[in-house]
């Protein structure tokens, strides 16, 4: 009995020996094949800004600078006067591209719908609301008339809100009043969640129950969590009113009530986006909800309330980002980005792309009207072309 268990003995060390020399070579063939099934830019190392951005030629970060230079000078014929003074393009975390007006300071208009969601990203992870806090728990005079509508309602444009004073033509037309926050007692449709409509006094009024909740200007807010922490100097928040002595800012971005800010610095909040809220080591936005307000939220099948509008943001609308998701036709909305693209849009043609894939950040900001999907598409099928 003691011979057969010593030899059992020197056949298990034998056994765990050959185990061992095995795992010595699957370890390092199994981290081999993780890298390679990472994206190609996870091999790049992020630069966060500090006082300025790290600048890098397009060549050093895989671009081809000739062709990135044919993108910005098709923008310049096809998007508006503008063309590509206020262009920033960032890769890996470094101003790859920039025009000589970026630090230009204005207002971006809707684009500020970006930032309000963000705040209340922030007041969820506080545990102060949730997506589907009933809004008229916030403002009491939401109740007669639309008891039903939650913050969720609000940040993906299906509230069915309308103040006193929203102009109509026909069914629905986008206002906006000067009196958000005195609700319409007829909804412009019911129940709440039933169909789209890009409505500013319901970002508005989205804006008032925020501050409500946070007890402080949205601003405020904002600037201590998010503007300060990644080093955002030249910007602002308009404010709309002032609601029993606390300042409301403009949630939508309407009247001259909305973000201004430079093209350099709102790269700083794309990059912020990019990298999923995290921000040179720091948890500034949960991630969590840099997924959700990013990827679609409203069905392309939804019904659409304003069909004489030309902003339908069905199957591309997120928590007030912008997907490049696919339209109730069947169509992606910018067929030569990829489908992770998401951005921040405003009138003026104020554009902050955020394109995971290729691992950019690509703003333009400018003054000059309303360029069409295909413009954008254009030249985003040119940066596409200078990727090595």
């Amino acid at each position: 009995m003691r011979r057969t268990f010593c030899r059992s003995s020197q056949a298990a060390k034998a056994v765990n020996r050959r185990l061992a020399f095995l795992n010595s070579l699957l370890l390092p063939l199994t981290a081999f094949l993780v890298l390679m099934a990472l994206p190609c830019h996870a091999a790049e190392t992020t630069v966060f800004p500090g006082a300025k951005w790290a600048e890098a030629t397009p060549e050093s970060q895989g671009v081809d600078g000739v062709k990135l230079n044919e993108a910005a000078e098709l923008l310049t014929s096809t998007v508006g006067a503008d063309g590509a003074r206020e262009l920033v393009v960032i890769r890996h975390g470094r101003m790859i591209w920039k025009g000589d007006n970026i630090d230009k300071r204005h207002g971006v208009w809707s684009a500020t719908k970006s930032f309000t969601s963000t705040v209340l990203g922030l007041l969820i992870a506080d545990g102060k609301c949730t997506l589907d806090t009933r809004a008229a728990d916030v403002l009491p005079e939401l109740k007669a008339h639309y008891p039903d509508v939650t913050l969720r309602h609000f940040t993906t444009m299906t509230s069915g809100y309308r103040a006193v004073g929203d102009e109509t033509i026909g069914s629905y037309k986008h206002g906006p009043s000067t009196t958000p926050f005195v609700p319409n007692p007829q909804p412009l449709f019911t129940p709440p969640g039933s169909q789209y409509a890009y409505w500013d006094s319901a970002m508005n009024t989205f804006a008032l129950v925020l501050t409500k909740i946070a007890d402080e200007p949205i601003e405020q807010l904002f600037k201590r969590r998010v503007a300060d922490p990644i080093g955002l100097k030249n910007w602002d928040w308009g404010d709309y009113a002032t609601v029993d002595g606390v300042i409301v800012n403009g949630g939508s971005g309407n009247g001259d009530k909305h973000i201004v800010i430079t093209a350099r610095e709102m790269a700083r909040f794309g990059l912020l986006f990019l990298n999923r809220g995290r921000w040179n080591g720091a948890q500034l936005v949960p991630e969590l909800w840099i997924a959700d307000a990013t990827r679609v939220q409203v069905p392309a099948t939804m019904p659409w309330a304003q069909p004489e509008s030309e902003i339908d943001g069905r199957g591309v609308y997120g928590f007030n980002w912008w997907r490049n998701g696919l339209k109730p036709d069947g169509t992606r909305k910018l067929p030569s980005a990829p489908e992770g693209t998401f951005w921040a849009s405003g009138h003026n043609n104020n554009k902050c792309f955020v394109i995971p894939e290729w691992d950019m950040v690509i703003v333009r900001l400018g003054l000059d009207g309303k360029a069409k999907d295909e413009a954008w598409n254009g030249f985003l099928a040119k940066v596409a072309e200078s990727l090595k």
